[in-house]
């Protein structure tokens, strides 16, 4: 949605950016501004300035600067919208959108109200478990044992659920608080009986689980023993998903940027253990496999993301699914490495036995993606052989198309080849080839039936506006997804809501099921904040072709169309931007370069290629 810039304006001119950024920053006055260490580089001198007058921070040091808005982009990793409507909150604003109606803003705003009551309750439960684990001696045992202080533990809030089924209900006036069960903190028994809920979390070393806010978003449970499951994890709730969250993230955000990378580990025990050991740049998937979400959001913090995995199979599992997610993001700027510790070893005993510049000198020889790829590629592949090679080239080019353009693309490609025995250029036309073989052959389509039950598209309907029409394309011709760059899912990822978050769930769903029918899709959205928008978008549509009418499918014209798209929907991106670059020229001395700078940018988009 395009955010008016009067509003913009009166929304910098009412929040106190000293008081934002003093926050996190160690602010001292310095004549009519204020100074401190730059929180975006390390830096021993303060050379960070903050102007309450121009509403305007900006380092002499890194050439970081922005207001308020560009502070929180920066330095918690927010999305534009996200800042915008977390400061509008702050002040007391609403953000307008003339977009909706007055039901689907009205509805929004309850879902805003909801979360927000969910993060009391976590950060009530947070608190009372802090409280419970000063007076459990086996809990401080245990993490003593494990090598953990104090400072570290209250650092990452860590508590402790104590034994017994309800021991919540002293935390809470109302047991039967339906939030409590939203939250994921109860559990009910058969049709919400409230005399058979009980506490999720039971005899538990306690992890908070907080968003890049530092809002309290769940939890994770150790058991001090040998019980299983060793660690419970909170459920899916509405504040809650473990497949776009990191734990540590939130603690972990400028220590990342003093290190230059963010290390990814397997658990919570493994952040804290290395926190504490002086890797303060580590974070931990939440007991599932990394995802494209959890790549992303690293890569708003740092431009080098370093995955730690152990040496066995299940290690070696766990790193292809993070190559998988990474790929789509690994730029030419874009460093990622995989690592791999002995099989006797976590990050916590490998630094215990051989010491931290071990370790860190571990970290630097780790796998890069380029090696991790080819190795990856030639698993069960017998080199000496043409059959070998050929198989080769078929497990390699998902691997290689999943990149986005640029030089290490254009040099994977050489060093397959180069395995294969193929000049560059047949092999890329052989998969040139195979996959538009594979992708738009109507014969595939029909022996496979994938898409079988989607709407048929009528050309004769006019999208409301591109973000629809980016929507209705990928919802309904899902195979579309794998044609998408890096660029793509970023310009995607940051539509507002609903269009992001049904692109983001789509997105994920094809990740682990593969394109499905418009039935699926259906039954999955039930439910969903965004269902309205995909039912809108495929009644829009025709009616559901049947199994003995596959859709016949038309790839590269669809493609072709959803480019243009998407240009579309850049442009708009960039119009915007140019909007908030004049807006600050006054205050803002690089803000004429970065119009310039843009308006190129929007002029080479503009103008059509010959």
């Amino acid at each position: 949605m395009a955010i008016p810039q009067g509003f913009l304006q009166d929304l910098i001119a009412r929040v106190d950016v000293v008081e934002l950024i003093g926050r996190h920053v160690q602010l001292k006055k310095t004549g009519a501004n204020y100074s401190g260490l730059c929180p975006f580089h390390s830096e021993k001198s303060p050379s960070f300035t903050v102007s309450p007058t121009k509403q305007f921070f900006h380092c002499f040091g890194c050439g970081k600067s922005g207001d308020a808005i560009g502070f929180l982009i920066e330095h918690s990793g927010m999305g534009f919208m996200e800042a915008v409507e977390d400061l509008a909150g702050s002040v007391g604003m609403v953000v307008p959108d003339d977009e909706r109606s007055p039901q689907d803003k009205a509805k929004a705003q309850a879902e805003r109200e909801r979360q927000t009551s969910l993060f009391d309750v976590l950060e009530k439960a947070a608190a009372a478990y802090r409280s419970q684990l000063k007076a459990a001696p086996r809990a401080i045992d245990y993490l003593k044992g494990r090598g953990l202080s104090g400072d570290i533990a209250k650092r990452f809030g860590m508590g402790y659920a104590p034994p017994g089924w309800r021991h919540l209900a002293s935390v809470y006036a109302d047991y039967a608080d339906a939030r409590l069960v939203e939250s994921g903190m109860v559990i009910t028994g058969e049709e919400g009986d409230a005399d058979k809920r009980y506490d999720r979390f039971r005899d538990r070393i306690m992890f908070p689980i907080r968003n890049v806010k530092g809002e309290c978003i769940g939890f994770g449970g150790r058991v001090l023993g040998d019980d299983k499951p060793k660690y419970l994890n909170s459920p899916e709730t509405p504040v809650f998903s473990k497949g776009r969250e990191l734990y540590g993230l939130f603690e972990a955000r400028q220590a990342i940027r003093d290190a230059g990378y963010a290390l990814v580990t397997e658990g919570y025990m493994d952040v804290v253990a290395l926190a504490q050991l002086g890797f303060e740049q580590a974070v931990a998937t939440l007991g599932t496999a990394c995802t494209t979400d959890h790549v992303r959001k690293l890569f708003r913090f740092t431009d080098s993301v370093v995955f730690s995995f152990d040496g066995d199979t299940a290690g070696r599992r766990a790193a292809r699914k993070a190559l998988d997610a990474a790929l789509p993001w690994a730029t030419d700027t874009r460093s990622v490495k995989f690592l791999f510790l002995p099989p006797e070893h976590d990050p916590d005993s490998f630094i215990r036995t051989h010491g931290a510049e071990a370790f860190a000198r571990f970290v630097s020889d780790a796998t890069p993606l380029s090696r991790f790829l080819i190795d990856s590629a030639r698993e069960g592949c017998d080199l000496s052989s043409a059959e070998g090679r050929a198989l080769l080239a078929s497990q390699a080019k998902p691997l290689w198309q999943a990149l986005p353009d640029g030089a290490l693309k254009r040099q994977l490609l050489g060093d397959i080849a180069e395995l294969v025995q193929l000049p560059n250029r047949e092999l890329q036309e052989l998969w040139g080839a195979s996959a538009a073989t594979a992708a738009y052959s109507p014969e595939r389509a029909a022996s496979k039936r994938p898409y079988a039950a989607l709407p048929k598209r009528n050309p004769r309907t006019s999208p409301s506006s591109r973000a629809d029409h980016a929507c209705r394309l990928l919802l309904t011709e899902p195979q579309l997804w794998q044609h998408l760059s890096a660029q793509d899912h970023a310009l995607l990822g940051e539509l507002p809501a609903p269009h992001g978050p049904l692109l983001a769930w789509l997105e994920g769903q094809v990740q682990e099921h593969g394109p499905l029918s418009w039935r699926a899709w259906r039954e999955g959205l039930r439910g969903q904040a965004f269902e309205a928008l995909a039912v809108k978008l495929a009644s829009d549509l025709a009616e559901p072709a049947t199994e003995e009418d596959p859709v016949s499918t038309n790839d590269r014209g669809s493609l072709e169309e959803l480019r243009s798209v998407l240009n579309g929907l850049l442009m708009e991106q960039l119009e915007h931007q140019k909007s908030e670059a004049i807006a600050s020229i006054s205050s803002d001395p690089s803000a004429l370069k970065r119009y310039q700078e843009l308006d190129v940018l929007w002029r080479q988009l503009k103008t059509p290629k010959v």
